[in-house]
């Protein structure tokens, strides 16, 4: 246990050593602060989009759903490359043409200054009780599970008391006792978030995920190696054997009706649902937004949509893996036949990792759940600064004077989202679908009336706004009725998204037609960067795409 705490402490104050060396002049300014002034190369944005999106949600939760369900759940993973090519290709042109700092800003250009208020208000508000709480909670959860802070803490249930107490006591005693452990390590990593986030920016972010990358993709290459090696008995032939003979049910791509990702939603809301997170959800496309040029910026964008096609082996197999040692929970000490999904991977890399390695996959680890975290929290600190400060509270501001608001904005938004976050141990949902399906009640109608706002030059403020009521309110009804009233009666999530995307695109048009803007939308070249494309962007994107159509291909 020192090996595995004296690792995980060496390499994290390594990274936080070279992150401020390396941003301690670069903060002084808007660009700077928000956009690493505008300075982000291909492989620093692949990383750090890499970082931010890998964080322990998708590790923990990804691979509980897999540990549940199996390959399909691969989709969240290999159709993300996808939405990045399209965002490369469509979406980052349109933005860096614009000179934008936030995507809300845009919304301002294209319609009016309360659609981006209100798009900013969504913003934040899916970040404080959605996305900040569910990464700090998941982080904690890891870093409990592999370091055993509640036994460090003595929030241990005696073995005379357990005996003594039914299966659904013994479940919610142990729940009361891990709550209360959850509480210092959620704390612990907000604080650190807060440092590098609101006092560093996003070159700090990004500097920073860049290193943790090559020690995600080492350690989180590992696990599934060490984890094949140990249910192959020294052979990874002999362990991918194991698990395609013994459970060849998940290794089945295309999911039935019943699943959590069933096939045709891939041809409906999930497509939309990726679109909108990799092209206009500002925790990750702001990383894209600080490129030098186009170039740079597609170049980051398509080297992350690689790496994302890579995303099952770190993703998915280790739940797989894991499933078969619960099924075998005699020859492997950590695992019984009572696990919970969400345990599954931290305590696959407790159970195949020697003990030095653990402590350093726990920094790398630490560290990509701090990306998602600060990526969030920088985010609300640029869209609360910008489009909400010195848009409506002064507008006279100076630079220094936004940021500044944005970083004391940002401590409270920290510290909201640390005292949501350890209650979602009492949610009932894994961690994934429970995220995914929330968050829909703001991405559909925030991604509606962007793309009708770069497709259209006609279609008026107020259609936006409808559009943004109607999404919002139509798809909440939707969860109260699936989740209390109805439950498992109406269409999947994502196939609801299709069908309020539809519709609130047919809103928005019949109101162009009715009550047209008096001028046609133009969109001005600001000449902040140079928006050249890319010379492979087309033939780089297409090998993405074949490669994406051929892994489905194998798996069915």
């Amino acid at each position: 246990m020192f090996l595995s705490i004296a690792s995980f402490l060496g390499f994290t104050l390594l990274v936080a050593l070279i992150a401020w060396l390396a941003t301690r002049k670069n903060v002084n300014s808007s660009d700077g602060y928000f956009l690493g002034g505008r300075s982000l190369t291909g492989p620093v944005i692949a990383g750090s989009l890499l970082l931010t999106n890998l964080s322990t949600e998708q590790l923990v939760g990804l691979n509980g759903a897999a540990f549940e369900e199996g390959v399909l759940v691969m989709a969240w993973e290999t159709l993300a490359a996808i939405a990045m090519v399209v965002t490369a290709a469509f979406l980052l042109p349109r933005y860096l043409k614009g000179g934008i700092t936030t995507v809300p800003q845009f919304l301002e250009n294209r319609y009016d200054k309360m659609t981006k208020t209100w798009v900013s208000g969504l913003f934040l508000s899916g970040y404080v009780f959605i996305l900040i709480p569910i990464v700090l909670f998941s982080g904690a959860l890891a870093i409990n599970t592999m370091f055993d802070v509640p036994e460090a803490l003595g929030l241990v249930i005696p073995e005379d008391l357990a005996s003594t107490l039914s299966p659904a006591e013994l479940a919610d005693l142990q729940r009361q006792k891990d709550f209360l452990a959850l509480w210092p390590t959620v704390i612990s990593i907000a604080v650190i978030g807060i440092i590098y986030a609101v006092f560093g920016g996003l070159k700090a972010v990004a500097v920073s995920d860049s290193i943790n990358a090559i020690g995600l993709i080492i350690g989180g290459l590992a696990i599934p190696v060490f984890g094949l090696l140990a249910i192959g008995d020294g052979s990874i032939g002999e362990g991918v054997s194991t698990l395609f003979t013994e459970h060849s049910e998940k290794f089945i791509a295309a999911g039935g009706p019943d699943a959590s990702v069933p096939f045709h939603t891939i041809f409906t809301g999930l497509m939309l649902v990726q679109l909108f997170y990799w092209g206009t959800n500002q925790a990750i496309i702001q990383r894209a937004l600080g490129a030098k040029n186009l170039v740079e910026g597609q170049k980051g964008l398509l080297y992350a949509a690689f790496l994302k096609i890579l995303g099952p082996l770190m993703l998915v197999l280790p739940g797989i893996i894991a499933y078969h040692m619960s099924q075998h929970p005699g020859d492997y000490n950590f695992f019984s036949s009572a696990i919970i999904k969400d345990q599954a991977y931290p305590l696959l890399v407790k159970q195949v990792l020697p003990a030095g390695m653990v402590g350093f996959f726990a920094a790398v680890l630490f560290g990509a759940i701090l990306s998602s975290f600060n990526g969030a929290l920088n985010s609300s600190v640029t869209i609360f600064g910008l489009d909400i400060y010195k848009a409506h509270i002064n507008q006279e501001a100076s630079e220094a004077k936004v940021v500044k608001v944005g970083q004391t904005f940002g401590i409270f938004l920290a510290i909201g989202g640390a005292c949501i976050a350890p209650f979602i141990i009492y949610a009932n949902d894994g961690l994934f679908g429970y995220l995914q399906k929330i968050n829909g009640c703001y991405t559909i109608p925030i991604f509606t009336i962007i793309i009708v706002g770069y497709l259209t030059k006609r279609v008026p403020a107020i259609a936006a706004k409808i559009g943004l009521v109607s999404g919002v309110a139509l798809y909440c009804l939707y969860v109260v009725l699936d989740e209390f009233v109805i439950p498992g009666q109406l269409p999947h999530f994502l196939d609801i998204c299709a069908i309020l995307f539809t519709l609130n695109i047919i809103i928005m048009l019949i109101i162009g037609k009715l009550k047209p803007r008096e001028t046609d939308f133009v969109q001005q070249y600001t000449e902040q960067v140079d928006i050249t494309p890319w010379k492979l962007l087309k033939p780089v994107g297409i090998i993405i795409t074949v490669i994406v159509v051929a892994t489905y291909i194998y798996f069915n």
